[in-house]
């Protein structure tokens, strides 16, 4: 065997005791915590056999200060040492984990494995707090545990400015995948990956359809092929904030299209909510505004519209109130 390459480690190498005392410190210290000099020897020789001196701890201390680790100490009856703070804070880590956890897009699997590699970001006492107030919903999570690799594709494709190639699928009535595009792949030149909401989304150029589209990521069927291809060039005036700010939040399904709203004051909070506190707006009467907004004229768009139950009411284009009025009929006579 090449001793070179498998040297035999000495526990009482320093170079090892201090790699040991670091790792303790970041583990088991924070403010609230600090362990004193008898403590930290203590555990020293109970985890990893080796004795020290109280001497040398102080030296030890100087070396990871010299590394650029800020080890804080405190003179009380003893001396204790501490981290100040770990790499996130934990108001970070329970945002992070929040996410994690309300993902759609995130497998229930991958969540549990994403939120135990976030906890162990910080010492054993914060750790602690986060699992007791972790609390896994009965949300609906994403099954596709392809979710990962497919992401990473995309983004190397987009880095490399290439197109991509990969099929699309929607469910038929047994949960089954339909293929669209008649089981044939698009071919598609990405531009952004975008989270909204509970999923990942990726816009860009389709072949097929000759304009620029959105996909949701975790509809596509498997890794995407990277092809050798350069991608279409962004469309002048593209900017993917305001592509999503028009597009997203009512599903790309068709082009764009400029609606006026008639709200109720009420509705305010809820046209920022969906369309952005940049939103046209003119006051109407005492009690009313009209906004106008860009947004994919679709069954999802109309839904919204009908969820509000008479409060928001689509003033123009004429074609797109007709449309709502069709899509209202269709209903009424199906439930007669």
């Amino acid at each position: 065997m090449d001793q070179d390459r498998n040297p035999q480690l000495d526990q009482s190498d320093s170079r090892l005791r201090i790699l040991y005392l670091y790792q303790m410190l970041r583990q088991h210290t924070d403010e609230a915590h600090p362990l004193s000099t008898y403590q930290i020897l203590d555990r020293m020789k109970a985890e990893h056999g080796i004795s020290m001196h109280r001497t040398t701890l102080p030296r030890d201390i100087e070396f990871l200060r010299a590394a650029g680790v800020e080890v804080m100490e405190e003179h009380r009856k003893a001396l204790y040492y501490y981290l100040p703070e770990q790499p996130l804070s934990l108001p970070e880590l329970r945002l992070l984990i929040d996410a994690v956890l309300s993902s759609k897009f995130i497998t229930a699997k991958k969540s549990r494995e994403l939120v135990a590699k976030l906890i162990s970001l910080t010492s054993e006492h914060s750790a602690e707090k986060l699992r007791r107030t972790v609390h896994v919903t009965g949300k609906a999570k994403s099954e596709n545990e392809k979710g990962y690799y497919i992401v990473d594709a995309l983004n190397e494709a987009i880095a490399l400015g290439r197109k991509i190639s990969f099929c699309y699928f929607d469910y038929g009535c047994k949960k089954e995948h339909i293929l669209r595009n008649d089981g044939l792949p698009y071919t598609f030149s990405p531009y952004d990956l975008i989270w909204d909401g509970d999923y990942y989304y990726l816009t860009g150029y389709c072949d097929e359809r000759g304009e620029v589209r959105t996909f949701r990521v975790d509809r596509i069927e498997r890794q995407p092929e990277i092809l050798e291809e350069k991608l279409v060039p962004k469309p002048k005036g593209y900017r993917v904030e305001k592509y999503t700010q028009e597009t997203f939040r009512m599903f790309a399904t068709q082009d764009i299209t400029e609606v006026k709203l008639l709200c109720e004051q009420e509705m305010m909070r809820a046209v920022i909510d969906q369309f952005g506190s940049t939103v046209r707006t003119k006051k109407i009467g005492k009690n009313q505004f009209l906004a106008t907004v860009k947004v994919c004229v679709s069954p999802t768009f109309f839904r919204w519209i009908f969820g509000w139950g008479g409060k928001v009411k689509i003033q123009a284009p004429a074609q797109v109130k007709e449309q709502y009025w069709e899509m209202l009929r269709d209903e009424m006579e199906h439930y007669r």
